[in-house]
């Protein structure tokens, strides 16, 4: 199975502090954000990985991460998007990378208390398909801020983007895994009312095919990238508990 990191966007919503920098680049707690993705991947048995940036410091990435040998990657590659056009349309720069393997895409910013190798181990015995990781949350007001799965008991069956009343109380995290199929699928999308290729629809085509399982996240999940408040509350987390155990 392949990873690809994605690490791009203008994160506008930690602005000033990405004024100056790739907001992936932030520390949380005692080292930069990126670091905590590449250690949930290699933790979770993934050690070939593309990561997907863009913005004027790209860069800085070669410059932490390197060739990946010194975090744990056999291969760490790199791809650069040129403009900001949705999580979709970033993933899609790792087509040749993946080469139609199965996939985990992991968002930078996305932190996990919990391991994800039982994740990508129940994804390696899925004969094929999507895979997606919930998350529980227990406020309203920040749940209409996420993507939220609509639930038949333990079945997906509709993943609502920004609902004004959630149908459920699991949000939709940052890590998703897929059989080759997603690389017909990009291909059809078209770009939302903010003009990106979204993610929640590339979801909803293996939803509405019977063909997406899910695991909830057992323990603490944090979007770092969502808020300042956010970015905060997981650097406290991090600092008082560690990540990816």
């Amino acid at each position: 199975m392949k990873g690809v990191i994605l690490a791009g966007g203008t994160g506008s919503r930690l602005h000033p502090l990405t004024r100056i920098t790739n907001k992936h680049l932030l520390p949380l707690y005692d080292r930069p954000m990126v670091t905590y993705a590449v250690e949930a991947l290699v933790g979770a048995g993934i050690d070939e990985v593309m990561l997907v940036t863009g913005g004027t410091h790209a860069g800085e990435f070669f410059r932490l991460l390197g060739n990946g040998h010194e975090h744990g990657l056999d291969r760490l590659l790199y791809a650069y998007q040129d403009q900001a056009g949705g999580i979709a349309e970033a993933f899609g720069l790792a087509e040749r990378f993946v080469a139609r393997d199965k996939v985990c895409v992991l968002l930078a910013d996305n932190v996990f208390e919990r391991s994800l190798r039982p994740v990508v181990e129940n994804f390696s015995r899925q004969s094929s398909g999507a895979r997606i990781v919930l998350s529980q949350v227990g406020e309203d007001e920040h749940l209409r801020h996420l993507g939220v799965a609509r639930m038949d008991g333990d079945s997906v069956v509709e993943i609502v983007e920004k609902p004004a009343s959630p149908p459920s109380r699991y949000a939709v995290t940052g890590a998703y895994f897929y059989d080759a199929q997603v690389w017909d699928v990009l291909p059809t999308l078209e770009p939302s009312g903010r003009g990106e290729l979204e993610i929640t629809d590339v979801n909803n085509w293996y939803v509405s095919r019977g063909m997406m399982e899910a695991d909830v996240a057992d323990g603490f999940w944090g979007d770092a990238g969502e808020s300042i408040d956010a970015y905060y509350a997981v650097n406290d987390f991090v600092r008082s508990n560690g990540v990816n155990r």
